[in-house]
């Protein structure tokens, strides 16, 4: 066995997006010749030769052309070395990692919790972004949209994950680490106070305003979201106000007045609440008569 290591890489190639097949080339006498395959997965257990290629050279290139070879689409490539004077003793053929050519999210699911924390969600893409002519941006603008898959259209309600954009630009950077183009988006579970369970949603990015037919006609894959619910604390005023606090404290506050009631050292939220008189003459007592929230 020769050790031919193949490895596929995205690349530009005359303002289009082709993929690499790299291959380590042996010393050896006589010259080799390479006999490259190039296969799609069409599902985890099934692929398909969509290029067949016999030369002298190291590489073999592939073009990203919308009707052979389609974004989301992912590629391997087999090599075979063979000497030109014995073509038919051929090394054993040696297959590369598949290759992913689209836009993917990081990570790729998400488990979240409604306590107001911030995830970071990354969107990148694996191949680089062609710069259309006469434009100096070399972007693609995605659409992120939330969808609640445990709520009907009908009845859609309030949405379980909120993003911090609706819009995210990838620009062109070189490419390294199976990244062309990255951008990142935090994703936050709405605390909603009700016991609702374990909730799943997904993300959504969708190329827009593209002219480019391989991106136009292409929908990344979306990222799952499930939202863990936690228990909602209660606290209490009520009457001539009997108050139960959250760790069920209970006391009793007669006075007439305006007083903070709750406020969150976490977050932008307090709770105030006004006391009059209601007891008349015959006894001092306050009652509830208006709450003001933030």
């Amino acid at each position: 066995n020769l050790s031919l290591h193949p490895v596929i890489t995205p690349e530009l190639v005359q303002g289009h997006v082709h993929l690499k097949c790299t291959y380590s080339q042996p010393s050896s006498t006589p010259p080799l010749q390479y006999v490259v395959l190039w296969w799609r997965l069409s599902s985890p257990a099934k692929r398909e030769q969509i290029h067949h290629e016999a030369t002298p050279e190291a590489f073999s290139y592939l073009e990203v052309d919308g009707t052979n070879l389609r974004l989301g689409d992912t590629v391997s490539c087999t090599v075979t070395a063979f000497a030109r004077d014995t073509p038919e003793q051929q090394s054993l053929p040696e297959e590369s990692k598949g290759f992913y050519a689209g836009i993917k999210f990081l990570p790729e699911s998400l488990e979240i919790a409604e306590d107001g924390k911030e995830h970071i969600l990354t969107v990148l893409s694996t191949v680089p972004i062609a710069c259309p002519e006469q434009e100096e941006s070399c972007k693609i603008t995605l659409q992120l949209s939330t969808e609640d898959l445990g709520k009907s259209s009908q009845f859609p309600g309030p949405p379980d994950i909120v993003l911090s954009a609706c819009q995210v630009d990838l620009l062109q950077v070189p490419c390294s680490e199976g990244s062309c183009a990255a951008a990142t988006v935090t994703v936050t579970a709405v605390t909603d106070f009700a016991q609702d369970g374990n909730r799943v949603s997904r993300v959504r990015a969708q190329p827009v305003g593209q002219r480019d037919v391989l991106w136009r006609a292409y929908t990344p894959k979306d990222v799952k979201v499930t939202v863990r619910d936690l228990p909602t604390g209660n606290c209490y005023s009520f009457t001539d106000p009997h108050i139960i606090t959250f760790d069920g404290w209970r006391y009793d506050n007669y006075k007439i007045g305006t007083f903070l009631l709750c406020r969150s050292v976490a977050r932008l939220f307090e709770v105030h609440v006004r006391q009059w008189d209601c007891g008349g003459h015959r006894s001092a007592t306050a009652c509830n008569c208006g709450v003001a929230a933030q």
